[in-house]
């Protein structure tokens, strides 16, 4: 059991994940700093000038009862952004690598038992002879 799972310790597997949560969550915040100080303002603005963003109060005059439609706009944003960045900078270049593996890999088809059992029959007979 523990040798079950020192192999799969040892494949690289973990290191690869462990590396895209690091490079995700750092873009994520990055993503989400860049909505924050440019997306939302944008949106924003289309509330008009009294307003406290695109949205509406469900009971006038409390401010808790705000739903802030732009919030949702960004979340939509921010995750469609992050999803094209991990398809285009590690989707793409790792299919690309491994279709450039399976093109350089020969597929080797290993004899069946009856022709190995026939090529030593023939080398008997040649040597006999």
């Amino acid at each position: 059991m523990l040798k079950g799972f020192k192999e799969f310790l040892m494949r690289g597997n973990i290191v690869d994940l462990a590396v895209a949560v690091v490079i995700g969550t750092a873009f994520t915040a990055v993503v989400n700093t860049f909505v924050s100080a440019v997306i939302t303002p944008l949106l924003n603005s289309f509330g008009g000038a009294n307003s406290k963003g695109l949205g509406f109060e469900i009971r006038s005059g409390n401010a808790k009862t705000f739903v802030d439609f732009s919030m949702i706009i960004n979340s939509v944003i921010v995750f469609v952004m992050t999803a094209a960045v991990v398809y285009f900078l590690v989707v793409v270049p790792m299919n690309k690598i491994n279709e450039r593996r399976k093109a350089g890999v020969e597929e080797v088809i290993e004899p069946t038992e009856l022709e190995l059992l026939t090529e030593i029959r023939d080398e008997l007979r040649t040597r006999r002879n």
